[in-house]
């Protein structure tokens, strides 16, 4: 079985290096409009994802709701509230940051291309992983803002929940809801052009990246973050993946499903988008928040997720050849 490691993860990576070494184009003192660049290329991004949405496949990936529910309940409510059971462990200021990330992080939809791809490489039921995938970042617009601002509001007086969704509405829901009213004209565009479409995705993710670590290198945030912590949040994020993905396979038993859901309901349910994320990020959190830090557990999460799910969905689709 031959593994190798994804290029997204390779770019972000750079990216990351490159703030490191040159954060200055991140900075206002630049004078580059990275904060406008990057809103364009946010709506854009969501309106292409309206004009992939088919209407059609959504109406009938509904008849499987006990798939759908749990999924949608591992994905929002599950991570969670797991998060919320290692509060008590925050006891600074600097441990209260790094587990308001991982919220975040718990908070976010499911990823759409990854997740159903993922799906298909494992022989599971590919059209309940379209349904999930597509309809989770819907579902995020409303709900992740509701977690994170319970926790954020404590700690910061900027943070009003009535200007971040008209953020939300005017830079994400609106260009999705155009791309779905102009899925009938653009929708053979984007199927036809999807993979320039994915490139211009992760374009703008990796510009989100490297304005969030320039700022974060330039302000010195990660020299307050020890070795240990680092250690803590790539082993918390592995134990968060791990218990999500086995809390999941038990309910999939639990409810009688066969092999194909169960396989969509532990990938669909584990995963968390790193597209959704970055874009989320810009707009939930105040500015006074260290970004770095709060994509951090996201980054390296979207990581592993890919490496693990890669090799357990390999492993399944031989073993479904062996079964013929």
């Amino acid at each position: 079985m031959k593994l190798k490691i994804d290029n997204f993860i390779i770019s972000i990576l750079f990216v990351v290096l490159l703030a490191y070494f040159f954060p200055f184009l991140g900075t206002k003192e630049s004078g580059f409009p990275i904060d406008g660049v990057a809103s364009v290329g946010v709506g854009l991004i969501f309106f292409f994802y309206g004009l992939k949405l088919s209407p059609d496949k959504i109406k009938n990936g509904l008849k499987n709701w006990k798939l759908h529910i749990l999924v949608q309940l591992s994905t929002f409510v599950l991570f969670p509230v797991i998060l919320l059971l290692f509060r008590p462990l925050a006891q600074n200021a600097q441990h209260q940051t790094i587990w308001l990330a991982f919220l975040f992080l718990a908070a976010l939809p499911s990823t759409v291309s990854s997740s159903v791809v993922m799906v298909l490489l494992a022989k599971g039921n590919i059209p309940a992983a379209i349904f999930n995938a597509s309809i989770s970042g819907l579902i995020g617009i409303v709900v992740t803002p509701l977690w994170v601002g319970i926790f954020i509001k404590q700690n910061s007086t900027e943070y009003e929940l009535g200007s971040i969704y008209l953020k939300l509405i005017s830079e994400i829901l609106l260009p999705v809801v155009l791309g779905v009213s102009l899925q009938k004209f653009g929708g053979r565009f984007a199927s036809k052009y999807s993979q320039y479409l994915t490139l211009f995705d992760k374009s703008v993710i990796l510009l989100i990246i490297y304005k969030s670590f320039a700022v974060s290198f330039t302000n010195n945030v990660f020299s307050t973050v020890a070795f240990f912590d680092l250690a803590i949040i790539s082993m918390g994020s592995l134990v968060l993946f791990f218990l999500v993905y086995g809390i999941t396979g038990y309910f999939s038993k639990l409810l009688g499903f066969n092999r194909e859901d169960s396989i969509t309901a532990q990938f669909c349910g584990t995963k968390k988008s790193l597209v959704h994320g970055t874009v989320f990020s810009k707009i939930l959190f105040p500015t006074s928040m260290p970004m770095g830090i709060i994509l951090l557990p996201l980054m390296l999460f979207h990581a592993f997720q890919l490496f693990i799910v890669s090799i357990i969905a390999t492993k399944m689709a031989e073993e479904k050849q062996d079964l013929g």
